[in-house]
Formats: C-alpha cells, structure tokens, sequence
C-alpha cells in the first residue's frame, strides 16, 4: 500500500473512523513538526496538553485549526494523558485512535504501516515494535522493555517483541476505556495491553522506525527509579489477578463436555504414560493448588512437573482445585486443620482484631495448609491409582 498523497491518507484514514492522539508534556521543541507531520497523513488530530509550562499553549494556538485539544491545568502523567485522549476519542465516534509520542522519536510515516496492519485484522490492537539492538537506544529502555515483555507474556501468554512502544493503534469500540485502568503513568501502556489481552482482544507487534537523539538532545520524563518501582508493583499486582482469577477463568470457559472428553482421552485413557506418573501429577496439582503460595501456584506447579518429568497439563488441571468459588472452602479446612494440629481453638473472634490475633490466625492457617494440602494429595492419590489401576490395566505402573 504505497500512496504519496496526502488526500489518499486522509480519506483513508476518515473511512477507517481512525483518530491520531498526541499526549505531550514540555516537548515544544518537537511538538510543532510532530503535528505538522501528522497532518500529511489524517485531519483528525487530538493533542493533550498535559499541563505543559513551556510554549507548548502558544504551539496549539498555532496549529488550533482543525485539531482538537485536551489541556490539563496540572501534569497529571502520560497514563492519565492517554486515557483522557482515548475516552475523549471513543466519545466522538472514532473506531480506531492510533497514539504517538511527541518528542520527535517516532515517524509519523509509519502510519501507513498501523493503517495496512488493521486493514488485514481489524480491531487488533498494533504495538509499534523498535529495533531493540539500535547503537541510540538507552540501556535503561532496552532493560525496561525486556523487563516488561517477560511480565506480559506471564500474565497473559502472548509473546511480545516490544510491550513499551508508545506509537499504538488502539480499537476503541472493543476497550472500556471509560470504566478500565488505573495507572496513572507510564506503567498505563503496560496495564492498558494486559487489560486487551484478557479481554480477549488480539495484541500483536507491527516493525516501526524510532529516532533517538543523541544523549544531550534527549528529553525524557522517564524517573527509572520511580516508574520503574510502579512497574513493578503493578506486575505483582497483574500476576497476583493472572493465577487467581484470569486462568482459572479460562481454564471454566474451555470446561466443555467436548473438551472433557478430549483431554481424558489424550492425557488419561490413551496417554502412554503410567498410572504412577499420572497419579503424581494429579497429586502434584492437588498439592499446589491448596498450598499457600498465592498467585504463584501454577507458576511454581509447571516448575515443579517440568523438574519431575510430570505431565504439566494435567499437574495444571489439577491445580484449578483453587477455583475462586472453591478458596473459601479451602482456606477455613486449611485453618482448622492447623488449628486440630496444634490444639487450639477454630473460633474466629472478629471482635478481637489485635496484632497477636491476626498473627494466630495467619499462623494456624499456615501449618494447616501445608498439612491439608499433603493429605489431599495423598487421598486424591490413592483414589486416582485405584481408578487408573482398573480402567488401565493396559498400561505399568
């Protein structure tokens, strides 16, 4: 799709409803050109000021002709920024709004590119990926975008060659950008493309170009310390939601009778493996499922069944007994059984919520469900063999 005119673009970009936001903060010094750039390519420009004390106002007074603005009296961060810019966007009926940074580093002639991508697969959400290796890119980003990249993939399964890039094209009908995200900086971007992801909405990388001046050019309001520690409390956060909610969600939405069937054919009744080794990866799930590991469960259960040469499916499986409806089950037979253990009493006093109390109970909780978690395992281990036993007299143990 190669076109030099100007008016192919904007019309193309006016069938497709798409919009270019620019969220800005102290960029004068690029932000005419980026604008000017943009205008090669669509009519529909959406600026936020994000509380800019240079001549960034004067710049929009210039360029006021056809371009909406978003001005905040304060610098709120680019999360807050963009989700302003993305709410405002859906508002006006846009389809598609394709974000791109205003400090000059990004290419406004990779729009083509975003425009040819969607085109092939609509409503995906594009993620302009850099060249990572570039002799220009800073250390610190390179580090942050693998940092971030590991973290998506965890959270969500998708591989992503660049999880940072600000130069996106969002689909704004299938987001709930007025009800989603709570970042309100750089980490956005990362919790906006996790949010998609589970939402079901396809995420993919699109090759872009990106420019970074030399070090004494550079204008960054990147904090590595600050953001990066905000980064990291949101990725916790984000797993934490992965192991408890969002895979024992998917795993009930595949829960099919099809699906059933399926997986006891290949991993139970036909599976070359032993009854032995099935059991202990049965067990294995069990185990880790009620152990007290929060939000690392599956994490540590495919570790564990990779170690052991176990069959992670099933290890995996197993490990869904902590299904949200079922954790309340299990965190009290947890606690009372640690509370028999050590003899004392499974009343729960509300009224009493001192240090020493809370302390008792996370304690007896503790003991309790490494103790119920083994006796589980153990149960469900003879009653699993039993069963493979007779129905598999086929196969060794």
């Amino acid at each position: 799709m190669e076109n030099n005119s100007t008016a192919f673009w904007h019309n193309k970009l006016k069938q497709l409803q798409a919009i270019v936001i620019i969220p800005t903060y102290n960029n004068a010094k690029t932000l005419e050109e980026v604008i000017r750039s943009v205008r090669f390519y669509t009519e529909n420009i959406l600026v936020v000021n994000d509380g800019s004390t240079d001549e960034t106002a004067s710049i929009l007074s210039r360029e006021a002709i056809g371009l909406y603005t978003i001005t905040h009296p304060t610098n709120q961060g680019k999360g807050t920024a963009l989700k302003h810019g993305l709410c405002k966007a859906k508002a006006l009926g846009f389809r598609y709004a394709i974000t791109i940074d205003s400090d000059g580093q990004h290419f406004a002639s990779d729009i083509p590119a975003f425009i040819e991508a969607i085109e092939q697969a609509p409503d995906t959400l594009l993620i302009g990926a850099r060249n990572l290796s570039s002799d220009n890119m800073p250390g610190k980003n390179t580090f942050a975008n693998k940092f971030s990249n590991f973290w998506f993939t965890l959270e969500t399964g998708v591989k992503l060659q660049d999880t940072q890039s600000g130069f996106r094209l969002y689909p704004l009908q299938k987001l709930n950008v007025d009800a989603w995200y709570y970042t309100a900086k750089y980490e956005f971007e990362l919790e906006a493309i996790v949010f998609a992801s589970w939402k079901g909405i396809k995420v993919t990388n699109i090759p872009i170009h990106v420019y970074y001046p030399p070090q004494e050019e550079r204008v960054s309001h990147f904090r590595p310390f600050q953001d990066f520690t905000r980064i990291s409390i949101l990725n916790t956060i984000l797993v934490l939601i992965t192991f408890l909610w969002i895979y024992p969600r998917n795993f009930l939405r595949k829960l099919t009778w099809t699906n059933g069937k399926r997986f006891f054919a290949e991993h139970i009744t036909q599976s070359k493996e032993s009854n032995l080794k099935i059991t202990l990866a049965i067990m294995l799930g069990i185990f880790m499922g009620i152990a007290p590991v929060w939000g690392y469960q599956m994490l540590i259960t495919l570790f564990l069944a990779y170690v052991f040469k176990l069959n992670k499916v099933i290890a995996i499986v197993a490990a869904n007994i902590s299904l949200p409806p079922i954790i309340p089950f299990l965190l009290y037979a947890s606690y009372y059984t640690g509370c028999k253990v050590t003899g004392v009493s499974t009343d729960l006093n509300f009224s009493d919520l001192s240090l020493e109390n809370v302390t008792s109970v996370i304690e007896q909780y503790l003991i309790g469900s490494i103790i119920f978690a083994g006796i589980s395992s153990l149960l469900a281990g003879a009653i699993v063999f039993s069963l493979l036993s007779v129905c598999r007299r086929h196969q060794t143990t």
